[in-house]
């Protein structure tokens, strides 16, 4: 029983292989095994025939998985850009076969320039390339046969989720413009036909703006950006001198060179020194005068304090009668000038004994002076570098 099972499963699976067309005869096919006991070789037959039904189905399976993905990568947006640097023996005509590369290749050339070929730097070119996405192995291929490739880069960007969205978005924006313009010939008021206006005004303009996104992504995923740099062939020129009149004119050219950059770098200097020269004799001129006021100030001070005196005092008045001291020191009698009686404002001086070299002598008052005026010392003419506060004071009396 368990073997007819087995057969009749493989017999099933390859009718339905086959294709539902033959189904009548693949029921009788599978209804006789139940029925007749199989041959040892039919049951081989019928094993191999259930191998053969599994692996077409695994080879169905792959099929489809592989259709699956081509449709995957058909719906994938991906941008592609490339670097590559060639060098060949003439930029020039290396840029002219680019040129023709790209228009065989259904493309376009979005930049170009070249660079000529001086003393210190070799002749160079660069293209900004658009081939279709497609060619890129292509074009790599043609650009690499102009000289020798040095250097081959390149990047890919998948957008498809941007380009998904930005459809989304117009699918949208596109909905609402439909009908905002299908409500305009439903306004009653002229307020409601302004509102719709400006509703629809608002819409379009952002329906607008992303259309442009997207036919720009379009176009990036259709074209791929290719930077093409070409480098003319060669070592730089040696500009080493190769004897003495070289290097000595070499050294002429590089002071000439100098003196040169000199005399530019004091002109434009120059404006700029003026103002800073006139601020610089300003503050030099307000710092001179305030030393000369003060070297002024010192010496005035110093010639006061070098010719003055010290303050004299007047010593107390003697008669002529009195001899004249000796060295050693003499006591004085006090003197009364004048009474209470005839003088009520007078004092009595009492002197203390002084020696000659002695100036501790006690002065009289103004008033005694007032009041004694026959009496009072000769006066003394003062020093010519007697100063001005020293003048009130009474000076020495004469010998």
């Amino acid at each position: 029983m368990r073997r007819t099972i087995l057969a009749s499963t493989a017999v099933v699976a390859v009718l339905v292989l086959t294709g539902c067309a033959q189904g009548g005869g693949a029921s009788q096919t599978a209804d006789g095994p139940v029925m007749v006991e199989p041959a040892p070789g039919a049951r081989d037959g019928g094993v191999q025939s259930a191998e053969g039904g599994s692996s077409s189905l695994d080879s169905s399976a792959g099929s489809s998985g592989s259709s699956a993905d081509s449709a995957a990568a058909a719906d994938q947006s991906v941008i592609t850009t490339g670097w590559i640097t060639v060098t060949v023996d003439d930029p020039t005509a290396a840029v002219d076969a680019t040129v023709d590369l790209v228009e065989s290749l259904d493309g376009r050339i979005d930049s170009r320039s070249q660079q000529a070929g001086s003393e210190n730097s070799r002749s160079s070119a660069q293209l900004v390339i658009r081939v279709p996405a497609d060619s890129v192995d292509a074009a790599v291929e043609g650009l690499g046969e102009l000289g020798t490739v040095d250097s081959v880069s390149l990047s890919s960007n998948d957008v498809t989720l941007q380009v998904r969205d930005l459809d989304a978005q117009i699918k949208a924006l596109q909905a609402s413009v439909d009908r905002l313009l299908d409500l305009v010939d439903q306004a009653a008021t002229t307020a409601d036909l302004v509102e719709l206006e400006t509703a629809i005004s608002d819409r379009q303009a952002q329906l607008d703006s992303l259309k442009s996104q997207k036919q720009y992504l379009s176009d990036q995923i259709a074209y791929s950006t290719l930077t093409v740099d070409l480098t003319q062939k060669g070592a730089l020129p040696s500009n080493a001198p190769g004897d003495f009149w070289s290097g000595l004119a070499a050294g002429w050219a590089s002071l000439v060179a100098a003196m040169s950059g000199l005399v530019v770098a004091i002109g434009v200097l120059i404006p700029w020194l003026l103002p800073l020269a006139v601020i610089a004799g300003i503050i030099a001129l307000i710092v001179a005068l305030s030393r000369r006021g003060a070297r002024r100030r010192a010496a005035r001070g110093g010639a006061a304090g070098a010719g003055g005196v010290l303050p004299t005092y007047a010593t107390p008045y003697q008669p002529a009668s009195t001899t004249a001291q000796t060295a050693a020191p003499v006591a004085v009698a006090p003197q009364s000038y004048g009474s209470p009686a005839t003088n009520p404002g007078a004092a009595t001086a009492t002197h203390p004994a002084t020696t000659p070299d002695s100036h501790d002598t006690q002065v009289l008052g103004e008033h005694d002076r007032a009041a004694h005026p026959d009496t009072a010392p000769p006066p003394v003419d003062a020093p010519e570098s007697d100063t001005s506060e020293h003048r009130d004071t009474p000076p020495y009396p004469q010998s």
